[in-house]
């Protein structure tokens, strides 16, 4: 069972800040506790009782060894997501949401091997062999490639989930995402509409330190999952094989079929 959610802890991190009244989507009716000088205040027992629902299923996940992938691009997430995502090793995207990340997988991993490509070239001396001006050129492709992809070349397959900080702003994302049936868990604000996502946590999506307790606590569970795995795979390595699968039938039948003409 995940730890229990402490709401003081909550509070202090300023995750009931709500969006201004008159911005509020009336879909995020049951979360608000109250409204105080125009802005709605988020009930922090229900975001505990949803964090808890959410570590839940997200440490199921970790466990059965598939991934889980972190979005948030705008500036007070950015930083944040990307040092929590990469402490569990899970992929983040934190720039620009390459349009088609899920859609077209299979796109996205031509570019990621691409990069693969551009280090061989240079550990087994081919690069040296190129003129300046194709060395500089090559340079600049591999370093928005690693902006851009660097956070997930290990991806080989479609995430088994997306974990959003406002899918407001990663509204593509969202959409990608339920079009492959891929459950989306994410930080909701008042001016969100929570429909969007399977796992809603209502929380303040804008201040960094609320943000920062929300992927903390998450994180946290995603990190016991992945320790339930190392020791069940330490007792019997079968599952290895079996989630290897679950993860093949989700990606869309396209998708593999333009992998395996690769």
């Amino acid at each position: 069972m995940a730890n229990k959610i402490d709401v003081k802890e909550l509070l202090e991190a300023g995750v009931h800040f709500g969006h201004m009244t008159r911005k509020w989507d009336p879909n995020m009716a049951p979360y608000i506790y109250m409204e105080r000088n125009g802005i709605h205040i988020i009930n922090l027992y229900k975001t505990a009782a949803k964090i808890e629902e959410a570590n839940e299923a997200l440490k199921k996940i970790a466990a059965s060894g598939r991934k889980i992938l972190f979005v948030a691009t705008k500036k007070q997430a950015k930083d944040i997501v990307a040092e929590k995502a990469a402490a569990v090793n899970m992929p983040y995207i934190t720039e620009r949401w390459p349009g088609g990340m899920l859609t077209n997988f299979v796109t996205i991993r031509k570019a990621v091997k691409k990069m693969a490509t551009i280090d061989r070239m240079k550990k087994d001396g081919t690069f040296n062999t190129l003129s300046k001006k194709e060395k500089l050129q090559i340079d600049r492709l591999r370093a928005k490639l690693e902006k851009n992809l660097g956070s997930i070349a290990d991806m080989s397959r479609l995430p088994a989930a997306l974990f959003v900080v406002d899918i407001k702003a990663e509204h593509i994302a969202v959409k990608e995402a339920h079009k492959l049936n891929i459950p989306v868990f994410a930080m909701v604000d008042t001016n969100s509409d929570p429909r969007q996502a399977e796992y809603v946590i209502p929380a303040n999506d804008d201040a960094s330190k609320s943000i920062e307790k929300i992927l903390s606590l998450v994180t946290a569970a995603v990190q016991d999952g992945l320790a339930n795995r190392t020791n069940e795979k330490e007792a019997d390595e079968t599952p290895e094989v079996e989630t290897a699968e679950t993860v093949e039938a989700t990606v869309a039948p396209e998708a593999t079929e333009a992998a395996a003409e690769e």
